[in-house]
C-alpha cells in the first residue's frame, strides 16, 4: 500500500489514525489484511462523524496531520494567546467566568430602551448584551455619522478583537513581526462568525419611512473593519454556518496557519438581537475572540498561552431519510461544551454559540474546573487523569456544536503549562512604562484604570495579578498600539507608579516623574528622524547602553520606536494576566439619529 492509498483511505474513515501514522512512518506493524469498513452514510465528511471527536493516543500529538515518512509527526497544534468576549450579564471574561462556575442565570426582560426592540411582545425574556447601541469611534479613527451607519454587530466584534490582540500583545510593535510565507509584515488573518443582518432590517424600515441612508449590506465588514485599522495583510473571511459559524471560522483560521497565510489568526463570532421579530423567549447575545498561533511559534515569541486547540473538525449530520438531524454528541471524560449547554447559560446565540462555547472551554481547562451542567449549581474540581505509564496527561474539552440546517462544527481544546512571568529589559529596570491613547480624555481614563489594575482595587472586573511593574512595563510598550497621547514614567514600585498615575488621570499633571504629549497636531517627528536609515542603529544603540529615558523621549516626541525589536534579544514571556484593555468612551450611536437613548442593566 502506497502513501496515496493510506491517505485515501484514512481521509474516507477506512484507516484509523494510528494504523495510518505507523504506515506512514514505516512501521513493521502493519494494518489488518481484512477489507476496510464502509464509510458511513450518515454523514458526508469522515472526521466530522456523529460520535465524539476521538483524541489521538498521544496527548500531545498531532492530530489529522499525515506524519513524515522518516521522522516524527510535526506539532500541529494551535495556541490561544489572547481572548476577550462579552457576553449576557459579563461585560468582560471575568464576569462570565464567574456566570459560568456559579451556574448563574443571564436571562432578563427585554430591555425596553434599545433602539429597534420597543414592538417588541411584553413579558418575553431573553439573554441580552448590554449597551449595544454604544460606540467610541474617536478610539477607531471613524466619524460618529460612519460609525451610525456601521452594523453595531460589527462595532461590538471590533472592540472585543482589540481586547483580544491588546491581551495577546499584538496591536503594537510587535505585530510587525508577523510574517507569512511571502514576508509581508502584519500576517495576521482575521475569521468571524456571523449570521444576522438586523441592522440591515431597521435601515429598509427606516428607508421606507424616507430616510435616505442605509449601512453597508453582507458581513465582509465585520473581518474588514479589523483588517483596515491594523493594516494587516492576512486573509479576512466571514463565514456563515448558524449556530456553528464561530466554530466554522476556527476552522477555517487553522487551514490557514497550516498553509502559512498567515501567522497569526483572530477568531471570533458575534450575534445581536435588533429587530423585534427575532426576539423570542429564551433568545441569546453574545460576542467572543481568541487570537491563535502555531504553538511552536508562540512559545519561541514568548506568548502567554491560555489553551490549545488540538484539532477541528468541520461537516454535516444527515438523518437517513435526508433530513437533517441533530447529532448525538458523546460526553467525554472531562468538559464537553455543545449549544444546549451555551443555551442554557447565554440563551440561543445564533453564530456566536460557538465562540462562547469554545471560551467556556478554554477557561475551565485553565482554571481546572467543570462548570456546573443542567440542574446543577456548584463547580467541581478537575484533577488530571494519567496514563498507562501513571504520567499525567493535560485536561481536554470537546466542543461540539450541530446547527438546525444540520451543519456540524467540533474543536478539542486542551490544557497546557503555565509560563513564567515577564523579566527585566537589559538596565535592570525594564524600560519605562508607556501609555497612548487618541485624546487626552482616553488617556486619563486608561491611566486610572491601569492605577486601579495595579493597586488591586479594580474596575470593570479586571484583578491585578501581581506581574511585577517591570514586566508590566514590556507588555505595554512591545504589545500596544503607539497613539497620538501619550504619557511615560518609570517602571518604578507599583505603589509609585498608582500615585503618579491617579494624580495624572485626577489633574492632568504628572510632576518630575513623567513626561506627556499630544501628537493630534501632527507635529511629531520634527525633526525627520523616522525617514532616516541610521536612526533604527541610533534607538539600537541607544537600548544597548541603558539609554531607556532618552527613547522614551523619542517616542514621546513621535519617533517611531520598535520596542519589540530593540528587547527581541531579552528572554521575555507575556504575563498570564495581562495589563487590563485600552478604555473605550462609548456613547449612544444609531441609524438616523445623533444618538440612541442610553440602555440600563437588563434587570431580573
Amino acid at each position: 500500500m502506497d502513501e496515496r492509498e493510506i491517505l485515501t483511505r484514512f481521509k474516507a474513515g477506512a484507516l484509523g489514525r494510528d494504523d495510518a501514522a505507523r504506515l506512514l512512518t514505516g512501521a513493521r506493524q502493519a494494518v489488518t489484511d481484512a477489507p476496510p469498513p464502509p464509510a458511513r452514510p450518515d454523514t458526508a465528511l469522515p472526521r466530522a462523524r456523529t460520535d465524539a471527536v476521538a483524541p489521538p493516543a498521544d496527548p500531545y500529538a498531532a492530530p489529522g496531520a499525515a506524519p513524515p515518512r522518516d521522522g516524527p509527526a510535526p506539532d500541529d497544534r494551535y495556541a490561544v494567546v489572547g481572548i476577550a468576549g462579552r457576553y449576557p450579564l459579563a461585560p468582560d471574561l471575568h464576569a462570565y467566568w464567574e456566570n459560568l462556575r456559579t451556574g448563574r442565570d443571564t436571562s432578563s426582560a427585554v430591555p425596553v430602551t434599545r433602539p429597534g426592540l420597543t414592538p417588541s411582545a411584553p413579558g418575553r425574556r431573553g439573554h441580552f448584551l448590554d449597551a449595544v447601541a454604544e460606540f467610541d469611534p474617536e478610539f477607531f479613527g471613524v466619524t460618529p455619522a460612519e460609525a451610525a451607519l456601521t452594523d453595531p454587530q460589527e462595532r461590538l466584534f471590533l472592540e472585543v478583537a482589540w481586547e483580544a490582540l491588546e491581551g495577546a500583545g499584538y496591536t503594537g510593535s510587535r505585530l510587525d513581526a508577523l510574517t507569512a510565507a511571502g514576508g509581508q509584515a502584519r500576517a495576521l488573518g482575521v475569521f468571524v462568525g456571523a449570521s444576522s443582518h438586523d441592522y440591515a432590517l431597521l435601515a429598509a424600515a427606516a428607508w421606507a419611512a424616507d430616510g435616505r441612508t442605509t449601512p453597508s449590506a453582507g458581513h465582509w465588514g465585520l473581518p474588514g473593519r479589523l483588517a483596515a485599522s491594523l493594516e494587516l495583510t492576512g486573509p479576512a473571511q466571514a463565514v456563515d454556518t448558524a449556530e456553528c459559524s464561530a466554530l466554522t471560522a476556527l476552522h477555517v483560521a487553522v487551514g490557514a496557519l497550516r498553509r502559512d497565510e498567515c501567522a497569526a489568526a483572530v477568531v471570533g463570532g458575534v450575534e445581536l438581537l435588533l429587530h423585534p421579530s427575532r426576539v423570542r423567549d429564551g433568545a441569546g447575545e453574545g460576542v467572543g475572540a481568541v487570537v491563535l498561533k502555531p504553538l511552536r511559534r508562540a512559545l519561541a515569541d514568548g506568548d502567554h498561552v491560555h489553551a490549545v486547540v488540538r484539532d477541528t473538525a468541520v461537516g454535516r449530520t444527515v438523518r437517513r431519510s435526508g433530513r437533517p438531524g441533530a447529532a448525538a454528541p458523546h460526553r467525554t471524560t472531562g468538559a464537553h461544551e455543545s449549544r444546549e449547554t451555551t443555551s442554557r447559560r447565554i440563551g440561543s446565540a445564533g453564530a456566536a454559540t460557538g465562540i462562547a462555547a469554545l471560551t467556556a472551554a478554554v477557561l475551565q481547562v485553565r482554571h481546572g474546573v467543570l462548570v456546573p451542567g443542567d440542574g446543577e449549581t456548584t463547580q467541581v474540581p478537575w484533577p488530571r487523569s494519567c496514563d498507562e505509564t501513571g504520567r499525567e496527561v493535560p485536561r481536554t474539552a470537546t466542543v461540539e456544536i450541530v446547527a438546525d440546517g444540520g451543519a456540524v462544527a467540533r474543536a478539542v481544546v486542551e490544557e497546557y503549562p503555565g509560563t513564567m512571568p515577564g523579566a527585566a529589559g537589559p538596565d535592570g529596570g525594564g524600560g519605562p512604562l508607556l501609555l497612548s491613547a487618541p485624546t487626552p480624555a482616553h488617556l486619563a481614563a486608561t491611566a486610572r484604570r491601569l492605577a486601579d489594575w495595579l493597586s488591586g482595587t479594580a474596575d470593570a472586573g479586571h484583578p491585578a495579578a501581581g506581574p511585577p511593574p517591570a514586566g508590566v512595563a514590556r507588555a505595554l510598550r512591545v504589545g500596544r498600539a503607539a497613539m497620538p497621547c501619550r504619557i511615560a514614567l518609570p517602571a518604578s514600585d507599583v505603589p509609585g507608579l498608582v500615585t503618579v498615575l491617579r494624580h495624572f488621570a485626577d489633574t492632568g499633571d504628572v510632576g518630575d516623574q513623567a513626561r506627556t504629549a499630544d501628537l493630534r497636531d501632527g507635529g511629531g517627528d520634527r525633526l525627520g528622524l523616522n525617514d532616516l536609515p541610521e536612526t533604527r542603529d541610533y534607538l539600537a544603540a541607544l537600548w544597548r547602553a541603558g539609554r531607556t529615558a532618552h527613547l522614551a523621549r523619542l517616542w514621546l516626541n513621535g519617533v517611531d520606536v520598535d520596542w519589540a525589536a530593540l528587547e527581541a534579544a531579552s528572554p521575555w514571556t507575556a504575563p498570564a494576566e495581562p495589563p487590563p484593555p485600552s478604555v473605550r468612551l462609548r456613547r449612544p450611536l444609531w441609524l438616523g439619529a445623533d444618538g440612541a437613548p442610553e440602555e440600563p442593566e437588563p434587570n431580573g
